[in-house]
């Protein structure tokens, strides 16, 4: 933990977690409360947010960087917004590059988990609150959100593991720039090990860095199970 550069890299993946766990989250619900409505085309809908999941970190990394650079650069040119010129270019704009690429990924997978369980609540619990005159929020957070509060455990898990563990997108987005900056764990571990060849201490900072994730995924999973027992 002395390491200034596995610190660093530490507090980056930790920020990045936080931002993209709840944002795939938020997303995945929506997306799946949006395609349970029976609504035309649901199915194609489903097919086009999944989609993403499907193709590779490293593609997906070079796809975005390309967007985020070359895209980008030439939207703020042409509309004159200088804040879209030389994304990447700074921490805060590969850290939002980041989380916007894992979001974009992580997002229709998630939705997934919610929809199974969206679709297992019985209707007549529904149409009695409707009859009751619930609103459409109060439907949700009296009895929709209780009844998938089982997939929210579940999709927090899987977010939050592989938020701290990210590495593919991490190498071919930003790979560290500028400066290490952005430069998460499970690339600081790589370099440390590969580039620097030192395995022992890569070694070390991968067994600390277990213990952080092992500690931080089970207080996750008992708090959530509780709640669900709670609801």
């Amino acid at each position: 933990m002395g390491d200034e550069g596995f610190r660093n890299a530490l507090i980056f993946t930790t920020k990045f977690a936080v931002v993209s766990i709840i944002l795939i989250n938020v997303l995945g619900l929506g997306l799946a409360l949006l395609v349970t409505q029976k609504l035309k085309g649901s199915n194609l809908l489903r097919t086009i947010f999944f989609m993403p999941n499907l193709i590779g970190g490293l593609i997906l990394g070079f796809i975005w960087q390309f967007i985020f650079i070359s895209g980008f650069d030439a939207l703020g040119s042409a509309i004159g917004v200088e804040a879209l010129r030389g994304w990447l270019s700074t921490t805060r704009t590969g850290f939002w590059g980041l989380v916007i690429l894992t979001a974009w990924q992580m997002s229709g997978y998630i939705m997934i988990i919610y929809i199974a369980h969206l679709e297992s609540i019985p209707e007549d619990l529904i149409e009695a609150a409707q009859i009751d005159g619930a609103n459409i929020v109060q439907r949700f957070r009296h009895i929709i959100f209780p009844l998938v509060a089982p997939a929210f455990t579940v999709s927090m898990f899987l977010t939050l593991s592989n938020s701290f563990k990210l590495y593919d997108q991490n190498l071919s987005l930003t790979g560290g720039a500028p400066f290490n900056s952005t430069q998460m764990v499970a690339m600081n571990i790589y370099n440390t090990a590969f580039l620097e060849n030192k395995m022992a201490y890569a070694q070390s900072k991968a067994v600390v860095f277990f213990v952080i994730v092992a500690v931080i995924s089970l207080t996750q999973v008992y708090y959530n199970k509780k709640r669900e027992v709670e609801m």
